[in-house]
């Protein structure tokens, strides 16, 4: 597979699931994301801005997310999210540390 062909397929494998937690799979929550897997919608919003940045595009957080989301996370939160139990609130930190804290320092 040549350079070009191999872009435009990972940019297809990422649109599809983009589509499919963002339409198809709404129901799943970022906490369950993040504590079954290490990585949720957010990190996927990161790892397009962190993408963009390293292009010489400025892209904030906020903004990050809203292309992602195609919508802000005031309305995603208001929308689709759910109250999380203690018990999935502290794997979630658990799950942070390991997934985003920690590998940002080991980058940083």
């Amino acid at each position: 597979m040549d350079d070009q062909t191999k872009l435009e397929v990972e940019a297809a494998a990422f649109r599809t699931l983009r589509k499919h937690l963002m339409e198809d799979r709404t129901d799943v929550q970022n906490i369950d994301m993040m504590n079954l897997t290490g990585f949720c919608r957010n990190c996927l919003a990161r790892w397009y801005q962190e993408a963009a940045n390293e292009r010489g595009i400025e892209m904030s957080k906020d903004e990050a997310r809203e292309a992602y989301y195609g919508m802000t996370m005031a309305e995603w939160k208001a929308t689709y999210q759910t109250d999380a139990s203690p018990e999935k609130q502290a794997e979630f930190e658990v799950a942070f540390k390991e997934n985003v804290t920690d590998k940002l320092a080991e980058k940083g």
